[in-house]
């Protein structure tokens, strides 16, 4: 593995892609202890998430918690991807398809967690009241009930983790490929 010097610029973004982790992660944290409460004490879920901000309920603070999630995390990772220089190829006709490629990458990667996340909370919560899978998923809309939201968790689950497997194997197709033809170029 070589290393090559960070310049300025690369040093904005990294420091960048490492607060985005970073707020991914806090946010994480704070979803699934929500997902913790509301599966095994769901009458707390009406109380503040922090008594410093006695307005905002732990359920309201989960759900916002889940989308900086999804926020951050897909920031991150796609400035991850770009910064390791992704091996997506650059499509010949528009030099902006391939920052998109690497956009549906990170966010694949996203979904995939975000959902298993999901289909294993709602799962648990099957457990622990399996009632809630009629009910509405969120006290913010009346529609979807928790076990819709299971199933929506679920297909998307199958979808992105499809995705990526079918990426890393064009990647890993692409790479066996091509020491392959620069020996044959040799002779």
């Amino acid at each position: 593995m070589s290393y090559r010097p960070v310049t300025g610029q690369q040093r904005h973004w990294l420091a960048v892609e490492a607060l985005a982790f970073g707020l991914a992660y806090g946010a994480g944290l704070c979803w699934a202890s929500v997902c913790l409460l509301a599966s095994f004490r769901p009458a707390g879920l009406s109380a503040p998430y922090w008594s410093a901000v006695p307005d905002l309920r732990s359920d309201t603070s989960g759900v916002l918690a889940f989308f900086a999630v999804a926020l951050f995390l897909t920031s991150s990772e796609f400035l991850r991807l770009r910064r390791q220089g992704a091996d997506i190829p650059a499509p010949d006709h528009a030099p902006g398809e391939r920052w998109s490629a690497i956009a549906a990458l990170a966010a694949a990667e996203t979904v995939a967690i975000l959902a298993t996340g999901l289909v294993i909370y709602l799962s648990v919560n099957t457990i622990s009241h399996p009632a809630s899978l009629d009910m509405q998923a969120t006290h913010l809309s009346p529609w979807p009930t928790e076990g819709t939201v299971r199933v929506i968790a679920l297909v998307l689950c199958v979808c992105s983790v499809s995705q990526l497997r079918a990426s890393r194997a064009r990647r890993w197709a692409r790479a066996s490929v091509t020491p392959h033809r620069r020996l044959s170029e040799r002779y």
